[in-house]
């Protein structure tokens, strides 16, 4: 089944709406980052740190309204 234009700008802006919401929703992630302090020899002193990446609530906002924005016109494309 060969996608049309339609179609692929119907799937764009669906996947951009659900990363936007999910943007506005999470705001970032945090993660554990293993690190090695020390090592002599044989022995190695490690820690886990936890990590923060924060994201702008701009970015999911602009990620929704361009979703918004690419299903209204796919909406609207002839065939």
């Amino acid at each position: 089944m060969p996608y049309t234009l339609k179609s692929i700008a119907n799937i764009a802006g669906i996947f951009l709406i659900v990363i936007g919401v999910l943007g506005l929703i999470y705001e970032g992630y945090t993660y554990t980052k293993h690190e090695t302090v020390a090592q002599i020899g044989d022995l190695k002193v490690t820690a886990d740190t936890k990590e923060t990446v924060y994201i702008s609530p701009i970015y999911g906002g602009v990620s929704l309204v361009a979703g918004v924005i690419l299903v209204v016109i796919s909406r609207r494309m002839s065939n």
